[in-house]
């Protein structure tokens, strides 16, 4: 499984083919999704969840997200320090995976990577984003259940008001609860809650508010826990289990699957196509004339764009 995903992350010769292969024996494994700001405790809690759902006779496989340097290429990959305490367990696969400057809290190849997991035959698929803040979004793309964990005393009360971050969790989590302003937290989450319209005043209304009206119609439960200690893991386990029963109702499921495959699609076409041009129609020493052109403004670059769209599928 680990040369698996390697070959995966690395996008080698052999990646598509074994995600060909491996692709019609996954979809059993419930995607959850762990995300908030950094310094939320986002891996203690993943931890205390895989603990949780071990003890229910589960197997976990676990993507932990971290940031690259923009300067050196090369990420800390620290998440699985802090999950240690499963090194010896044959249960549960951790492993750790950079950005390598992507956007949105997670790589161009999480969802591959999850992928193999779900084939390999595990229960539980959790992933754990990199902690970006309001733009951390691209996860409720991939996750069944998207967990919000948000902390006190990190301004975290204010992010809650972004539409991005009240559209994306399914679940509220307070962590480090313990502290004070755990309950200003909770007010702020419930307040926005209390003034989000119904879908059908929404519609009528048209305005920026009915960006905070969810698909589903579910309203966000809201669980305090304290990951270092455990408190709350249990609370979390049957939030995560409600929505999941609700999503079985009406065939919520299959809606939401569908959604993100349609968003997934379009994002495979954009990096096959990239790629495509980089490969046939863009070489690294045209990429640099190119470039030298614009900057001196003898072209445009959006003509230069169309010319090479135009250029797509014609012979050389």
């Amino acid at each position: 499984m680990a040369r698996g995903i390697s070959v995966v992350e690395d996008h080698g010769a052999q990646s598509t083919e074994l995600l060909k292969a491996l692709f019609p024996y996954s979809g059993n494994a419930v995607l959850l999704g762990m995300t908030g700001s950094p310094g939320a405790g986002k891996s203690t809690l993943v931890d205390q969840v895989a603990h949780a759902y071990r003890k229910q006779g589960k197997t976990i496989g676990i993507v932990a997200v971290d940031p690259t340097s923009p300067f050196s290429g090369g990420a800390i990959l620290g998440d699985r320090i802090r999950m240690q305490s499963h090194h010896a367990d044959p249960g549960i696969y951790i492993r750790s995976m950079a950005t390598r400057g992507s956007l949105g809290g997670l790589a161009s190849t999480t969802a591959d990577v999850a992928t193999v997991l779900d084939a390999s035959g595990r229960d539980i698929v959790m992933i754990e984003t990199v902690g970006v803040g309001q733009d951390e979004v691209d996860i409720v793309r991939l996750a069944d259940v998207t967990v919000v964990v948000l902390v006190p005393g990190m301004g975290d009360d204010v992010q809650t008001i972004k539409a991005g971050i009240m559209e994306i969790a399914d679940i509220f989590v307070i962590n480090k609860s313990d502290r004070e302003g755990a309950e200003r937290v909770e007010r702020e989450i419930r307040a926005m809650q209390a003034i989000t319209p119904s879908r059908a005043n929404a519609a009528r209304a048209g305005g920026p508010e009915a960006l905070a009206v969810r698909n589903d119609n579910w309203t966000p439960p809201i669980v305090k826990t304290v990951a270092s200690t455990g408190a709350g893991t249990a609370e979390l386990l049957a939030a995560i289990e409600k929505y999941r029963a609700y999503l079985q109702q009406d065939g919520r499921a299959r809606a939401r699957r569908i959604d993100n495959w349609r968003q997934r699609i379009a994002e495979m076409l954009r990096d096959a196509l990239f790629q495509r041009v980089l490969a046939y129609y863009l070489s690294e020493g045209e990429a640099t004339r190119y470039a030298a052109e614009v900057a001196e403004h003898k072209r445009d670059p959006y003509s230069l764009v169309e010319k090479i769209i135009d250029n797509l599928g014609k012979p050389e």
